[in-house]
């Protein structure tokens, strides 16, 4: 008797509406209880998903059309993020031929080229000036079509490659290619005359008219 009087006094049998409810969050704050509950993740998942579930198109079937809607959504956030973050397109950023240009990134097109290296001849800045004029004939044969230029191009590969297209000028290219490399390179003086010789190259590539210009040669 007395072991059934300690129980009915110390864990009631019917608690009151007060006991019950303190027993039930003592019990659900122990440790092993917590750790079950679902997390913030779980939670954002659900949500997520009966946002999903609860979108339709009429006539659509099923789960498809939420699918393609949220794919949509995807897509122009996209576009949107992309546009935040590099700007609107500009077209023509560069022209066909411009880019790395024997060793240098040089965006310049021929004709400011050409104008340069004449700018340099003018102060007997011979070195200088057969490195631009050269520049400016790989650059007009690439804005043209007729020869491209990657950043592996060398210029005796350019000559070799712009002496097939135009084997009336393959000699003259070969020439101006070595009279680059001279002084880009070898760090030998430039002359006047190798500058005029490729300055004369420059001006008949740039004039004369090619009879059904080839397409430009893949690049190596």
């Amino acid at each position: 008797m007395s072991r059934l009087a300690s129980v009915r006094f110390d864990v009631p049998v019917t608690p009151d509406s007060g006991q019950a409810q303190r027993w039930v969050v003592q019990e659900l704050s122990k440790s092993e209880y917590r750790s079950a509950q679902p997390t913030w993740f779980d939670r954002a998942s659900k949500a997520f998903w009966d946002w999903l579930q609860s979108l339709r198109i009429d006539g659509g079937a099923g789960v498809q059309a939420p699918i393609l809607i949220v794919a949509l959504i995807i897509v122009v956030a996209a576009v949107v993020a992309a546009f935040f973050i590099f700007g609107a397109p500009r077209l023509n950023r560069r022209s066909a031929g411009a880019g790395i240009l024997f060793g240098d990134d040089d965006a310049r097109d021929a004709a400011a080229m050409r104008r340069s290296a004449e700018a340099l001849a003018a102060k007997s800045q011979w070195v200088r000036a057969i490195e631009e004029m050269f520049r400016s004939i790989a650059r007009g044969l690439a804005e043209r079509t007729l020869v491209t230029v990657s950043p592996g191009t060398t210029a005796k590969d350019f000559a070799a490659r712009a002496g097939v297209v135009l084997p009336a000028f393959s000699e003259r290219l070969s020439a101006a290619a070595s009279a680059f490399d001279d002084v880009r390179y070898l760090s030998r003086d430039g002359t006047e005359a190798a500058y005029r010789d490729a300055d004369s190259l420059e001006y008949d590539l740039r004039t004369v008219r090619f009879a059904g210009q080839a397409n430009a040669l893949g690049s190596r």
